[in-house]
Order: structure tokens, then C-alpha cells, then sequence
């Protein structure tokens, strides 16, 4: 069967993961198909999401499908666990990986709202003597460019290799940041846009440094509660398990390799930069809440989405303050961001006109049988989901 790529394809794979994590194959054949829907018809996306796993392997995948005036469809196809062939749970709970950057860019925003951060100011003032390497200057890196991705450090998570090996490491952010400063600038700061984890690792830093609160309370406090986000959490320090109903995730490390669970791991290596957990229905509800002014000034809304080119993600985007910006086929943006973390991928966002959606798939493109084609359809999920 061939299906149609909308102007989102592309490679899309976050660098929440590693070169091994991206040469990980399904092995095995097709899965059998499970689909619940609610709140009316959504026939043609529940097909595209069954395709998802017919065609391209993943066990599992999920969405919420909001209409312009509120309405939900939640959709669920593939089975929730391989060995039990259980349902997948409607709005089910995901590791909602680099959407936590989002989270984390609000909290920081609202800082620069009330006074107390300025953007263009350096992580020095903030955090002295504390961002230093080769070719590394706290001194000349600004709060704007770690949430933009333009300050040209080097990403802490090329240093992990093996997400089964560290499955019951704690890591304190650090340890993080003393692997990425270990090597050398990737660039002057300002010259260049490349996805780096650790830019989010340094604007949680700056929260705790700032607050004198974890950057978990602040993230609750200032983001989770005052969207009325009852199904997303950070998980506390030790917490390995996802607190509510969830699919199974699942990864692998090399071409060829089964997939194997990795649903249950300590996720502190993700940190300010991929931590939460999250259900589609709330990331919907997150992103439409800030997008409608509800968490953020005017004026800092506006620095949120004003945007730069996103090189070597997908056609067409462009990257904000901790958001990204992609064209629809049928016109006009969708707004959102986005998550890579071993066991799930999520995509989604809202539209200006109020749609929104949020799909998960419980593995890897880089765990199926071919990554690229896979990416590009969960892409085009979203985009057939916000233009149909």
C-alpha cells in the first residue's frame, strides 16, 4: 500500500538518542491491530494510525485528535504489551521525552516575565564559572541562544551509549554537563542552529540556581498546575515506573536486534530536557494553553515564537524558544515541539485556528524496519490529522 508524504517528511529523529539508538531494526513480522475511538469519527486517522503498525512496526501508537472547537477523538492501535498482546489504554501515559523542553523554556520565559532573568544576558551572570571547555565560554553564551539551540555546545547524550547498561543509573545533571564539556565547541555561539540536550540541561540549572526550587517543583508549579494537566508528571528522583496506565515501550540498540521493554528505567539522564511523562490529551491541552497566552506574557510569548531555520530536522522547520514552527500541507503552521526518548516517540502541536494533535508510537523509528519512511509517516500523521 502506498501512502501519500505531505510536506512534513523527512528525517525527524531528535538527538535525544544516540547514533546506536538509531541504527536499531524490528525484528519480527507484523503486529495485530487493537483501535478504540471516542467522541465521534475519525475513521481516516484511525486508519493512518493502524498503519503505523501494520506497515511500519511499532508495536503501538496513540493520538488525540482535537477539532477546532474542542472536540476529542483519543485513538489507539497495536497491542500495549508484546508478550501479553494486551490493548493499548486510550490516552495512555508515554515518556514524553524533549517536550519537556517546552516545560522547561516557560518556566524560564515567566523568570524573564517577572524580572529576574534577561535573555540576552550570559549563563555566566547566572551561573559562574560553571560552563567551560575548549572553545567554551560561559561568558559569551546567552540565556537566548541554550533555549534556540544556537550556543553551540555539544550534546551530553553522544557520551551514552547503551540506554539497556544505564537502565538503573541515577545521574545528577553534573555528571551531565561534565560530559559535554569534556569536548570541544561545536561552534561559536550565535553562528549556527544544532539540536543540543544540553542547552535544557544548563536552563534547569538556571531555574534551580534562580528559584531555589528543583527544577521539577518549578515545572509543577509554574506549568503542570496552572494548565490543569492531571495526567503529567516529573518523576521524582528513583522513580523508574510510569505512575498510570501506559503502553509498553520498546527499543533497540543494533540493525537486526529484537526489540526488547524499556519501559521501566530511571529517566534522570533525560532531565530538563526530556524527563515528564505525559498523555496525548495533555500535550494538546499544554500546547493550546500556551499558545492561547495562558502561561506566558504577551512579549515573552512573542520571543518564544520567533524563530530560526532547523537544519537536519525536517522541511521546513524552524526552531523558537524551546518550540518548533513546521509548515502544513494545507496551509498555515502547526506549533509544537516533540520527543525522542528510548520506548516512544510523540509528535503533535495546534494550529492557529485551535487544532491540535498529539501522536505517540511505543518504540523508535530507528527501532523499525525502515526509520526514515516510519519518521515521515508519523509526520504525516499529524499533518493529515490537522489539514483533514
Amino acid at each position: 500500500m502506498t501512502r501519500h508524504i505531505h510536506r512534513f517528511r523527512g528525517s525527524v529523529l531528535m538527538r535525544v538518542t544516540t547514533a546506536a539508538v538509531l541504527a536499531g531494526v524490528l525484528a519480527g513480522s507484523a503486529l495485530p491491530a487493537q483501535a478504540v475511538t471516542q467522541h465521534g469519527g475519525r475513521s481516516a486517522d484511525l486508519r493512518r494510525l493502524q498503519d503505523l503498525v501494520h506497515e511500519d512496526g511499532f508495536p503501538a501508537a496513540l493520538a488525540a485528535v482535537r477539532g477546532r472547537w474542542g472536540q476529542t477523538s483519543d485513538l489507539t492501535a497495536g497491542v500495549g504489551e508484546l508478550r501479553g498482546r494486551t490493548e493499548v489504554p486510550v490516552d495512555g501515559m508515554v515518556r514524553a521525552g524533549s517536550n519537556t523542553k517546552t516545560f522547561t523554556a516557560v518556566v524560564v520565559l515567566q523568570l524573564v516575565g517577572e524580572g529576574v532573568v534577561r535573555l540576552d544576558a550570559p549563563i555566566e551572570d547566572y551561573l559562574p564559572g560553571l560552563v567551560r571547555g575548549e572553545g567554551i565560554d560561559g561568558s559569551r553564551i546567552t540565556v537566548r541562544q541554550l533555549l534556540q539551540h544556537t550556543s553551540g555546545l555539544p550534546d551530553y547524550v553522544s557520551g551514552l551509549d547503551d540506554f539497556f547498561a544505564i537502565r538503573d543509573t541515577h545521574y545528577e545533571p553534573t555528571e551531565l554537563l561534565d560530559l559535554a564539556l569534556s569536548r570541544k565547541a561545536h561552534f561559536a555561539p550565535g553562528t549556527r542552529w544544532e539540536y543540543s540536550n544540553t542547552n535544557y540541561l544548563l536552563a534547569g540549572l538556571l531555574v534551580e540556581e534562580i528559584t531555589g526550587r528543583t527544577v521539577a517543583e518549578e515545572i509543577t508549579r509554574r506549568v503542570i498546575r496552572k494548565a490543569a494537566l492531571r495526567h503529567t508528571y516529573f518523576p521524582a528522583p528513583g522513580e523508574r515506573t510510569i505512575r498510570e496506565a501506559h503502553p509498553h515501550g520498546y527499543h533497540a540498540t543494533a540493525p537486526g536486534a529484537p526489540l526488547r521493554d524499556l519501559t521501566v528505567f530511571d529517566p534522570s539522564w533525560a532531565g530538563a530536557a526530556g524527563q515528564l511523562v505525559s498523555t496525548p490529551r495533555d500535550l494538546n491541552r499544554f500546547f493550546t494553553a500556551l499558545m492561547d497566552g495562558k502561561l506566558l506574557r504577551a512579549e515573552q510569548l512573542r520571543q518564544m515564537r520567533t524563530t530560526v531555520a532547523a537544519p537536519g530536522t525536517w522541511p521546513g522547520a524552524r526552531y523558537g524558544l524551546g518550540l518548533f514552527s513546521t509548515p502544513l500541507s494545507c496551509g498555515g503552521l502547526v506549533w509544537g515541539h516533540g520527543g525522542d526518548i528510548p520506548g516512544y516517540e510523540t509528535r503533535g502541536g495546534v494550529t492557529e485556528g485551535g487544532r491540535a494533535v498529539t501522536v505517540a508510537v511505543t518504540a523508535l523509528p530507528s527501532a523499525v524496519p525502515e526509520p526514515e519512511a516510519a519518521a515521515a509517516h508519523v509526520l504525516d500523521f499529524v499533518d493529515r490529522a490537522l489539514c483533514g
